[in-house]
C-alpha cells in the first residue's frame, strides 16, 4: 500500500493570507501546506481518496492522479469537502458515478450542500458535464470492503462535531481529532503507519496539539506516525527537530510505503 499526502495544512493553509511570519515566507517547499487530504493506493492498484479539499485539482495534478475508485470523507467542514467539484474530471471520463462514503450525518450534509452531484434528477445540459456521485453511509466500527481493502470507521471528537477516523488495512488515518477515545485506539492499534493531526505546540479546543499528538501516537503504537493538518506556527525543520524518531511531520507530496 502507498500513501500520498496531497495536502497537510490547516484550514487557513500555509502561507496564510496576509501573514508576514517566517514560515509563511519560508523558502523550504515543505512549508507550503495546502488543505489536508490524502490518497491511498492499494497493492492491487486501486485508489481511495481521503477528503476533497479546496486545492484538490492542483493536488491531483501534482501527484499525477488520473482516477480514483472511491472517496472517504472524514467530516463535512469546508476545508475537507469544498474541492468536491473536481471529481468531475474522473466521472466525465468514466461516465459512472463515483461512490463516496462517510458517516450518516456527513452523507446527509453533502447531499444537501451539493444536490447537483448526488440527485439523479438534476441532469447537465447537452454538451456539458457535472460531477456524478453516489453517497453511502458507513456505520461506526463496522468493517466494510472499499476498493478491495477492509475499512473500519471510528468516531473521534472535534469540538462540537464528530469525525470519522479510518483504519484502512495497515494504515490508520486520523484528522481533526481533539482526543483519541479508547474505542478509537482499539480500532487503530496494530496499524503499521498512523497519520494524525497536530495543530499548535499549545492546547487547542478542537484539535490535538503537537505534544498531545505525540502522546496519542504512543497509545496507538504504530511503527511510524506522520503528523498532518499543520499550521504556520512551526516550520517543517523546527517540527522535525522537536519530534521523537518514530514521529515525523508530513508535507505536501510526501509518498510513504505503508
Amino acid at each position: 500500500m502507498r500513501l500520498t499526502f496531497l495536502g497537510t495544512g490547516t484550514s487557513f493553509g500555509v502561507p496564510q493570507i496576509g501573514c508576514g511570519c517566517a514560515v509563511c515566507h519560508s523558502a523550504d517547499p515543505r512549508d507550503r501546506r495546502t488543505r489536508v487530504g490524502a490518497l491511498v493506493e492499494t497493492d492491487a492498484g486501486r485508489r481511495i481518496l481521503l477528503d476533497t479539499p479546496p486545492e484538490l485539482r492542483l493536488q491531483l495534478v501534482a501527484a499525477g492522479v488520473d482516477g480514483v475508485d472511491a472517496v472517504l470523507f472524514t467530516h463535512d467542514h469546508a476545508d475537507h469537502v469544498h474541492g468536491i467539484d473536481d471529481v468531475r474530471a474522473f466521472t466525465a471520463r468514466s461516465h459512472e458515478a463515483l461512490v463516496m462514503y462517510g458517516s450518516a450525518p456527513v452523507v446527509g450534509a453533502l447531499s444537501a450542500k451539493f444536490p447537483y452531484i448526488f440527485d439523479d434528477r438534476i441532469r447537465p445540459l447537452p454538451g456539458t458535464s457535472k460531477p456524478e456521485g453516489r453517497l453511502q453511509a458507513l456505520a461506526e466500527r463496522e468493517p466494510v470492503e472499499i476498493a478491495g481493502e477492509r475499512v473500519t470507521p471510528v468516531r473521534v471528537p472535534h469540538g462540537h462535531a464528530e469525525v470519522f477516523a479510518y483504519r484502512i488495512g495497515p494504515l490508520a488515518y486520523v484528522t481533526d481529532a481533539k482526543t483519541l477515545p479508547d474505542e478509537a485506539v482499539a480500532v487503530l492499534r496494530g496499524a503499521r503507519t498512523l497519520v494524525l493531526n497536530a495543530l499548535f505546540p499549545t492546547p487547542h479546543p478542537t484539535h490535538l496539539s503537537i505534544p498531545e499528538a505525540v502522546a496519542a501516537a504512543e497509545r496507538v503504537g504504530a511503527g511510524m506516525t506522520y503528523l498532518t493538518h499543520l499550521t504556520h506556527r512551526t516550520s517543517h525543520a523546527e517540527l522535525e527537530a522537536m519530534l521523537p524518531p518514530h514521529v515525523r511531520p508530513a508535507y505536501d507530496g510526501l509518498v510513504v510505503q505503508v
